[in-house]
C-alpha cells in the first residue's frame, strides 16, 4: 500500500476511535445543561451509564464478529451505527429519548474502538506497529483529558445539541475514506462466539446498574431485578463452562491477581466516571462558572491522571516492580474522595483544583498498572481475555459509579431540599420542584435563598465522594493483596489508552504478545541494533550501514542499486563506500553494467546468520510465556519482516554518509 493512501487511512481509523472515546467524556460538562433544558435530574447519571453499557458489553462481539467477517465491513457498519446514535441524540425531546440514543451511540462506539485498533495491525507492517500503537493510546489520552473542555466550549457557543452533531462532519469523513480507501481484508478467523455468555453477562449488568440506580430504596421492581440479576449471573456461570469461547472464563477468577485487579478496576472506574459526571453540576450550579470553566477546572484531574499514567509505565518498565504502584494510588484516590467530600458552597477553585490534582494521581498511579498485572498474572492460553476482562470491569465499574453515585446524590438533594423548604418560605408562584428538573432555577430566587439553594447542591455532591471514598478505600485494602510477581518482556510495552479508560480492543493472545514484541522491537531497533547484530551474525568489522544492506538483499535476486539507495533515503554516490567495502570482503557482488547489487553465496550465508540472530533476540523477548507453537510461529513470522526494513537504515555518524 502506498504511503499517502496508509495515512489517509490511519487518520480515518484514529478520527474514528477519537470520536468514539471523546463520548465518554464530553458530556460530562454538558449535562447541566441538558438537564436544563430536558429536565429529569434523576436521570442524569443514565446519559453516562447508556453509553457506557452498550460500548463494554458490546465489545467482545464487535471483536469476533469482525474477525469472522470482515474488519472493514463491521468496521463501516460500526460508523454508521454510531452517527445515527449520534443525530438522534442531538435530536432528543426529553431524557429517556437520550438515554435510549445514547445506547444505539455506545453500541456503534463499541465496535469502533475495538475495530480501529484491529485494523491497524492489517494494514501497517510489523515494524511499524509499534509506533501507529502509540498514536491510538494518544487518542486515549487526548480525548480523556480534552473530552471535557469540547463539551463546554459547544455548550457556551453553540448548544449542548453540538456536542453530538459535532460526529457526523468528523464520522462522515472517516466513513467515506475507510469505505474508499481501505482495502477489503480476505483473512478470516472462525470463532464460537459465545452469544449466550455476552447476552447473559449484558443483561445481568444491566440489572444491577438499574439496582444502583435506586440507591437503597425496595420496591417490588427492585426486588424483581434482583431475582432476574441472580438469575442470569446462574445462567451465564452454566453458559460459560459450556462455551467453547468464553466471554469471560470463570477460571480466571481463581487467580488472584485476576480477581483482586478486577476489584480494584472496578472501584478506579467508579471513582473516575462518577467525579467526571457530577463535579462539573457542583461546578457551574454552586460556583456558577461556565460550561467550558468547568471543563478548565476538571483539567488537574486528567493532567494528573495522564502524568502519572506515563510515569508509573515508565517505572515499571525500568524496575520490574509494579505492586507498589496500586497501593499507593488508590491511597492517594482515596484521599483526594475525601478531600473531595469536604467541599462546600465556599471551597475556593483553587482548593477544588488541588483535591482534583490528588484524587487524579491516585487514578493514573493505578489505572496503567492494573492491565500489567493481569497480562503477568495468566498464562498464554488466556492473555487476550483476561486483558479485556481488566477493561471490562473498569468500565463497568464507571457504570456503576455513575448509577450509585447518582442515587446518592438524588437522595441526598430530596432530604436536604425537604429540610430546607420546611424552615424557609418560598416566594409566590415559585415550584421547589423546578429546583430538581432545572438547577438554573435557583438564580430566580432572592440573595438570602439563593445561599441556602446553593448550600443544598454542594452538601449533596459532598455526599456523593463521602460514599465514594470509603469504597475507594476498600479497593485500597484489596490491592494489598495483589502478587509480585517476575515481569514478563512484552506486559512492559502496555498502551497508554488500555489505562485511560479505553474500551478493550479484544485481542487474542497471541495478538497481545504481538502487541508487545514489535513495541519492544521498535526500541530495540532504534538503539544500535545493527551494530549489535552484525558482531553476533559474526560480520566483525562491517559497519551498521553494511550490515543493513546484507539483511536488505537476504532472500533477493538482483537488486538496483538506485533503488536500494532510495530505500535508504541516501543517494548512490553516499550509499557506495559501504556496497563497496562488502564487495569486497565478497558479501555482494556487482552486475556487470555496474546498476545492480546481489548477495553472493557468503553474502546469502551471513543473512541469515543475521535473521537466526534476530529470530533468537525475538524468541528470548516471548519465552517466558513458555513453549508454544503460535509463539514460534510469530517469531518466524515477526524476524524477516523487521530485518532491512526502510525506516531503520542506520544514518552514518562520520562525514561519509550513507547506508546502501
Amino acid at each position: 500500500m502506498r504511503q499517502k493512501g496508509l495515512v489517509l487511512i490511519i487518520v480515518a481509523l484514529m478520527l474514528g476511535l477519537l470520536l468514539a472515546a471523546l463520548d465518554q467524556t464530553i458530556v460530562s460538562t454538558a449535562l447541566p445543561t441538558i438537564v436544563s433544558d430536558l429536565g429529569g435530574l434523576e436521570q442524569l447519571s443514565w446519559v453516562v451509564t447508556a453509553y457506557l453499557l452498550a460500548s463494554t458489553v458490546s465489545t467482545p462481539l464487535w471483536g469476533k464478529l469482525g474477525d469472522q467477517y470482515g474488519r472493514k465491513r463491521l468496521f463501516v457498519a460500526a460508523i454508521v451505527i454510531f452517527l445515527v446514535g449520534s443525530a438522534l441524540c442531538g435530536l432528543s425531546q426529553n431524557m429517556s429519548e437520550l438515554i435510549f440514543f445514547r445506547s444505539i451511540q455506545g453500541l456503534g462506539g463499541g465496535g469502533l474502538m475495538v475495530l480501529a485498533q484491529a485494523i491497524v495491525g492489517d494494514v501497517v507492517s510489523p515494524r511499524d506497529r509499534g509506533k501507529y500503537q502509540g498514536f491510538f493510546g494518544g487518542v486515549f489520552a487526548v480525548s480523556s483529558i480534552v473530552g471535557p473542555l469540547l463539551g463546554g466550549l459547544f455548550v457556551d457557543h453553540l448548544s449542548w445539541h453540538w456536542v453530538f452533531y459535532i460526529n457526523l462532519p468528523i464520522g462522515a469523513v472517516a466513513l467515506f475514506v475507510i469505505a474508499t480507501a481501505l482495502p477489503g481484508d480476505q483473512t478470516r478467523t472462525k470463532h464460537k462466539i459465545d452469544y449466550v455468555g455476552v447476552v447473559l453477562l449484558g443483561g445481568a449488568t444491566s440489572c444491577l446498574v438499574l439496582i444502583a440506580t435506586s440507591g437503597a430504596t425496595v420496591s417490588p421492581m427492585v426486588i424483581g431485578l434482583t431475582v432476574a440479576a441472580v438469575a442470569l449471573l446462574a445462567g451465564w456461570a452454566l453458559a460459560e463452562r459450556r462455551a467453547a469461547e468464553p466471554v469471560l472464563p470463570l477460571g480466571l477468577f481463581k487467580v488472584r491477581a485476576f480477581s483482586m485487579t478486577a476489584f480494584v478496576g472496578f472501584v478506579v472506574g467508579f471513582g473516575m466516571f462518577g467525579a467526571l459526571a457530577y463535579l462539573p453540576l457542583y461546578l457551574q450550579v454552586v460556583h456558577g462558572v461556565t460550561a467550558t470553566l468547568s471543563g478548565v477546572y476538571l483539567l488537574p484531574m486528567m493532567a494528573g491522571m495522564f502524568t502519572m499514567s506515563i510515569v508509573s509505565g515508565q517505572i515499571i518498565a525500568r524496575t520490574g516492580k509494579y505492586r507498589f504502584l496500586p497501593i499507593a494510588g488508590t491511597g492517594v484516590a482515596t484521599v483526594g474522595m475525601f478531600l473531595l467530600s469536604m467541599v462546600t458552597e465556599h471551597t475556593s477553585l483553587t482548593g477544588l483544583g488541588l483535591y482534583l490534582l490528588v484524587l487524579g494521581v491516585g487514578l493514573g498511579m493505578t489505572m496503567q498498572v492494573l492491565v500489567i498485572i493481569v497480562q503477568n498474572a495468566v498464562d498464554f492460553k488466556d492473555l487476550g481475555v483476561a486483558t479485556s476482562g481488566a477493561t471490562f470491569f473498569r468500565m463497568i465499574g464507571g457504570s456503576f459509579g455513575v448509577a450509585t453515585l447518582g442515587a446518592v446524590f438524588t437522595a441526598r438533594l430530596d432530604a436536604d431540599l425537604r429540610g430546607l423548604l420546611a424552615r424557609t418560605r418560598l416566594p409566590p408562584g415559585f415550584d421547589p420542584a423546578q429546583v430538581q428538573q432545572d438547577p438554573t432555577t435557583i438564580q430566580r430566587l432572592p440573595g438570602d435563598l439563593v445561599a441556602e439553594f446553593l448550600h443544598v447542591y454542594a452538601d449533596a455532591i459532598a455526599a456523593v465522594f463521602r460514599v465514594a471514598a470509603p469504597v475507594m478505600f476498600v479497593a485500597f485494602l484489596l490491592s494489598w493483596l495483589i502478587p509480585q510477581q517476575r515481569l514478563r518482556e512484552t506486559t512492559k510495552a502496555t498502551d497508554l489508552g488500555e489505562g485511560l479508560g479505553a474500551t478493550s480492543a479484544e485481542r487474542s493472545s497471541l495478538a497481545e504478545v504481538e502487541r508487545g514484541l514489535v513495541r519492544l522491537a521498535d526500541a530495540n531497533l532504534r538503539r544500535g541494533f545493527y551494530e549489535r547484530l552484525g558482531d553476533l551474525a559474526g560480520l566483525t568489522g562491517v559497519p551498521p550501514q553494511g550490515v543493513w544492506i546484507v539483511a536488505r538483499l537476504g532472500g533477493e535476486g538482483w537488486v538496483k542499486a538506485a533503488d536500494l539507495a532510495a530505500r535508504a533515503n541516501v543517494s548512490r554516490e553516499q550509499g557506495r563506500p559501504y556496497a563497496n567495502q562488502l564487495i569486497t570482503d565478497g558479501l555482494v557482488e556487482r552486475s556487470p553494467d555496474g546498476d545492480s547489487l546481489r548477495l553472493t553465496e557468503d553474502g546469502q550465508r551471513a543473512a541469515l546468520r543475521l535473521l537466526r540472530c534476530s529470530s533468537e533476540g525475538l524468541s528470548r523477548l516471548v519465552a517466558d510465556w513458555g513453549a508454544h507453537p503460535q509463539l514460534e510461529q510469530l517469531v518466524e513470522r515477526v524476524a524477516p519482516a523487521l530485518l532491512g526494513v526502510n525506516a531503520d537504515c542506520p544514518r552514518q555518524t562520520s562525514p561519509r554518509k550513507g547506508a546502501a
